[in-house]
């Protein structure tokens, strides 16, 4: 029988840590940085395939619909069979579908494309940060998942600035095209990572959960594309089908107890809201200022580099300060702060300046969402034990994609941007200063959400678990010294049975959302 290995004591200062830190975040920047990078792009795409707005929208969403339906079974996958090694399995198949991306002849190959790089995001997302959580002693995680956040985030944000770039220099194109070298030398830098899994994780893969749950995607994502009922009504129908079946199947890729947890499920709730406002200003804000205010696409990316170095500089201390003071704050006055932003945005319209009205706009959102992107992270990951950070981290990123999903889905119909309006710097003004109203007001709603349902502290270690009584909620009492952790009714994942089954001594953690 094989010795089942201790739980991850590695430190982020250590050699070992900076190399699993480094490919985590790499790794996970690679589908970051492709859920942003596109939408820069879209003018051009849509010029040189010539393609209505629609297939633009799908461009991004096909990208976001396999992503987000299949992560979790990304997630289990890296548990059973080991996180580095569907991590890397992740990042092959990401290098070779951006490939095809890269040589799509007409919109129909390319959203193709974006849906295969969908599931390569689905491998290798979920394993970065569980790589993370289980390889990171207990008191550099919180230190840990704010760089991976904060540089992640970076990714998202700088992907404009990296796709105008590229659109204007060698082609659009080459947004997809450049994945292949990064994505060798993510599988370089994780020659150094070592194994861990779930050596708890047995019985059979829910793949009819996961074809479900696309399916019930794909059908609601349709409805709010086309504007038709019918698809709304069929997706409806199917989520309500997935839903039983999670609750049945003795092994399902969502297990519903996970939602036992308060705080996992507030949590992701907030996900919801504020990855949703961050999905729409993603996508039209970069055709806002090349169509409204006829900025190049480098320009147009070269405006968002504010939020960026934010990012770089605030995260990681804004993850420190929610471990330190419990993430009530920081989620709830992050999301007001990017709110603030949003309502600035509207002012951005033809004839605007950069400096007094980009400039400002793009600072108090990105003030905003430094503030709330690390404890975010964090918080999800603390509701639950160790062994479940591949299944807690799946579930968070799918939400945040999702939520991503449905407002490039949504936006256009709810504001009233048809393909003319698209391209016509008056009317998609118009739409422009609607969308980013209703963007501050799901900000201010996860705000909300966060101040009257997470809690304000963490217990000492800062982890929470799903299993404490109501009663307990977060402020169970840390254990006397010398007591058998292995007897405390509401902890985990600081050295029971349940840890020591679940990571590798010299095993790092896993890596959305």
């Amino acid at each position: 029988m094989t010795e089942r290995p201790q739980a991850g004591e590695l430190a982020v200062a250590s050699p070992a840590g900076r190399w699993v830190l480094a490919s985590a975040v790499l790794g996970s920047g690679l589908a970051m940085l492709d859920g942003t990078i596109v939408t820069v792009a879209l003018p051009h795409i849509g010029a040189d395939l010539d393609v209505p707005l629609s297939s633009l929208q799908w461009t991004l969403n096909a990208y976001m619909l396999t992503l987000s339906s299949l992560i979790l079974l990304g997630g289990g996958l890296g548990d059973r069979f080991g996180r580095r090694r569907v991590f890397l399995w992740g990042v092959a198949w990401f290098a070779l579908a951006s490939l095809l991306c890269g040589i799509a002849p007409n919109g129909t190959v390319l959203i193709a494309a974006r849906a295969l790089q969908g599931v390569g995001g689905a491998l290798l997302t979920p394993g970065s940060l569980a790589l993370i959580q289980s390889t990171f002693r207990q008191r550099d995680r919180a230190r840990a998942v704010g760089l991976w956040s904060g540089l992640g985030g970076v990714a998202t944000a700088g992907g404009p600035f990296l796709g105008g770039w590229l659109v204007d220099g060698p082609g659009w194109r080459w947004i997809f095209l450049v994945n292949a070298p990064l994505a060798l030398l993510v599988a370089l830098l994780a020659r150094h990572v070592p194994e861990s899994r779930d050596w708890e994780a047995t019985g059979r893969f829910d793949v009819s959960g996961a074809l479900l749950g696309a399916l019930a995607l794909g059908a609601l994502t349709f409805a709010l594309i086309d504007g038709l009922l019918w698809p709304a009504l069929v997706g409806a129908v199917v989520a309500a089908v997935f839903v039983w079946r999670e609750r049945r199947t003795a092994r399902p890729m969502l297990p519903l107890t996970i939602f036992r947890s308060r705080l996992f499920s507030a949590t992701n709730l907030v996900t919801l809201c504020l990855y949703a406002a961050l999905g729409g200003v993603f996508f039209l804000l970069p055709t806002q200022l090349q169509n409204g205010l006829g900025y190049d696409a480098l320009t147009a990316g070269v405006a968002s580099l504010p939020t960026t170095l934010l990012l770089i500089a605030l995260s990681g201390p804004a993850g420190e300060l929610a471990q330190r003071i419990g993430p009530r704050l920081p989620l709830t006055l992050g999301p007001l702060v990017a709110a603030v932003g949003l309502v600035l945005l509207h002012r951005v319209s033809p004839g605007s300046s950069y400096w007094p009205d980009v400039f400002p706009a793009v600072v108090v959102q990105g003030l905003g969402i430094s503030l709330f992107v690390a404890p975010l992270t964090a918080t999800v990951l603390a509701s639950v034990d160790d062994r479940r950070a591949g299944i807690a981290s799946g579930v968070n990123n799918a939400a945040a994609r999702i939520a991503q999903l449905l407002a490039v889905a949504a936006l256009p119909l709810l504001v009233g941007l048809t393909t003319d309006d698209y391209r016509s710097a008056d009317r998609l003004n118009t739409a422009f200063g609607r969308a980013v109203l209703i963007c501050a007001g799901l900000m201010v709603l996860g705000a909300v959400v966060a101040w009257w349902v997470v809690p304000s502290g963490l217990p000492r270690e800062g982890r929470v678990q799903p299993s404490c009584r109501r009663h307990c909620q977060v402020t169970a009492p840390p254990l006397e010294p010398g007591r058998d952790r292995d007897h405390h009714p509401h902890r985990a994942g600081d050295g029971g049975p349940a840890e020591r089954g679940g990571r590798g001594a010299d095993a790092p953690g896993d890596g959305d959302g």
